[in-house]
């Protein structure tokens, strides 16, 4: 009798992942809140040149891991991989560490060592980011599948543990104001040290207790060199790999090729932009273009494909909260938080903390409407998110447009604003990521899961851009004031700026002038927001009227 009881606790790896991925998104959580700041404060950058930058890192963190789920599946294994990228993320923040000693010794020097530690930590998070969710779900025998829903939630628990923990610990190090509100900017260096620390400390954890734990139903080692493979790690009938003509590869190829031409020179937009686009658009051409797949399979395909697109302008909106947002924390919000002040780099810690809060009772939520069979279908639950962000972002842009250039925004508003994004979040992210594991072909579950990633990396790539055209915030006016412009009349046009006074501003890193989006100039914060509402307003409809084509397209999935 004893054996034959199902285990009902989980298996002791799922904790040494979840450590190991604690610790990871400790430093990379914490890294994100301090960059933007540290590239204008420390490495004297624009505003707008900061976020492009934030914007290009965060798409490239996402299109790595196809790298690097390749390279485990052929290669080098899992837990090789999950060492790897451990390391060499590290290393990446000990390169931040040093640019943030040498800026004023040699400013040049500094942000080449601050373009390779960024490089560094893109590859190391490609290694990092696609093994180590896959072990988790080889850690449980197939008749217990069904608690991998409960094992994700978990391990999503753990992820935002580590981001609140880094979201919240690199800031107070690295983010310090003196009493008279000047900004230390040779503490930066602090937090990318403590950043590195979380990092070593996640992967020497891993490095030790991997053999013992992580281990499938049987006690085999998981994730070791895909050479050590056999017959009895696959599921049944689970040979066929994905079958790629020399045909179609070609032509995804061009089209790679065409693409990239088309952003970088009709479009306009810098080579990691361009890269992220043009690979997304030609990996989903290769995809569909399989010859073996059939109507039904192409059909759900699709949706994933209508349903990443819409993600996009999701996560453009959502992730304005290590960019615009901060800026705004740090020069535009009474940030006075119950009689304590808060860094600004730290106003984003809300999030981690909201989806700790809330992650289970939307499951129960979803459970409960399941139970009653009122649950929407997944394509409805997404629309609801965008709707949901919508509103947040409407609720900013009313409250700017009261405060003028000179008032200042009260950090409640802007942690509402975390508190919706989050709900939206909790409609969308996991959501999303079950879907495709719904819909796709099992041949092809890993290349979808990347198409999913890539709309992720575009998302944050617009993101970026959409972050760069943030007009000038009020301590701008101030600043100019002080050196005898008048910036109101600049961006007016209603004063033609000495070529003395651009250089002053210039060096102040000052816009002379205000930014356009789509046509339309954007004069200010307001305005600035309203992008924002219309472009996850207009998705959120459109999404809901194609729903009952979508749901005749899934073909009986939920």
């Amino acid at each position: 009798m004893g054996e034959t009881q199902v285990k009902t606790a989980h298996p002791k790896g799922l904790w040494v992942l979840f450590g190991t991925e604690m610790w990871e998104r400790f430093n990379f959580y914490g890294m994100r809140a301090l960059l933007t700041l540290f590239l204008v404060n420390s490495l004297m950058m624009k505003e707008e040149e900061a976020s492009l930058i934030y914007g290009g890192f965060l798409g490239l963190c996402y299109l790595t891991p196809m790298l690097g789920g390749f390279v485990a599946d052929r290669f080098l294994g899992n837990r090789n991989c999950i060492l790897l990228g451990g390391l060499l993320m590290a290393i990446g923040q000990l390169l931040l560490f040093t640019s943030g000693s040498v800026f004023e010794a040699n400013l040049p020097l500094a942000k080449i060592i601050m373009y390779s530690a960024l490089g560094v930590i893109v590859f190391g998070n490609g290694f990092f980011k696609p093994n180590i969710s896959s072990m988790v779900g080889s850690l449980y025998p197939k008749q217990e599948k069904t608690k991998l829903d409960s094992a994700f939630t978990i391990f999503y628990m753990g992820i935002n543990i580590g981001a609140f923990l880094g979201q919240s610990i690199c800031p107070l190090l690295g983010d310090v104001k003196d009493g008279g509100g000047i900004r230390d900017i040779h503490a930066f260096r602090w937090g990318f040290m403590a950043a590195s620390a979380a990092m070593f400390l996640g992967t020497i954890l891993f490095y030790f207790l991997k053999n013992k734990y992580v281990v499938s139903p049987e006690g085999k080692p998981l994730g070791g060199l895909p050479s050590k493979n056999d017959a009895s790690d696959f599921e049944e009938g689970e040979a066929q790999k994905a079958n790629f003509s020399n045909k179609a590869l070609t032509i995804a190829g061009i089209a790679f090729i065409a693409l990239g031409f088309f952003f970088h020179y009709v479009v306009g937009q810098n080579l990691i932009y361009t890269l992220i686009y043009s690979s997304g658009l030609s990996l989903a051409g290769l995809i569909i273009s399989d010859t073996s797949l059939t109507k039904i399979e192409r059909d759900r395909i699709i949706v994933i494909y209508i349903v990443s697109f819409f993600i996009i302008f999701f996560w453009a909106a959502f992730e304005q909260a290590g960019s615009s947002l901060t800026f705004i924390a740090d020069n535009q919000t009474d940030r006075n938080f119950f009689g304590w002040l808060m860094p600004p780099s730290m106003v984003q810690i809300f999030n981690g903390l909201f989806v700790v809060i809330l992650a289970v009772p939307f499951s129960m939520l979803w459970d409960t409407l399941r139970a009653k069979d009122k649950e929407p279908i997944s394509p409805v639950k997404l629309a609801v998110g965008l709707v949901v962000i919508s509103i947040s972002f409407f609720m900013i842009a009313t409250q700017v447009s009261y405060i003028g250039t000179s008032g200042l925004l009260l950090v409640k508003w802007l942690i509402l604003l975390y508190f919706l994004n989050t709900c939206a979040e909790l409609c969308l992210s996991p959501i999303g990521l079950s879907l495709v594991g719904k819909l796709s072909p099992k041949r092809f579950s890993s290349l979808l899961y990347g198409v999913f990633f890539l709309s992720n990396a575009s998302g944050y790539a617009l993101g970026g851009t959409l972050g760069s055209i943030l007009p000038a915030t009020g301590e701008k006016f101030a600043k100019a004031k002080e050196l005898g412009i008048d910036l109101q009349a600049v961006l007016d046009n209603k004063v033609v700026p000495t070529a003395e006074q651009l250089a002053l501003l210039d060096q102040h890193q000052i816009s002379a002038h205000n930014h356009f989006f789509a046509g339309f100039e954007i004069h200010n914060l307001y305005e600035f927001f309203m992008v924002f509402v219309v472009l996850t307003g207009i998705a959120a409809i459109v999404l809901f009227a194609l729903t009952p084509f979508l749901k005749k397209m899934m073909h009986g999935v939920r």
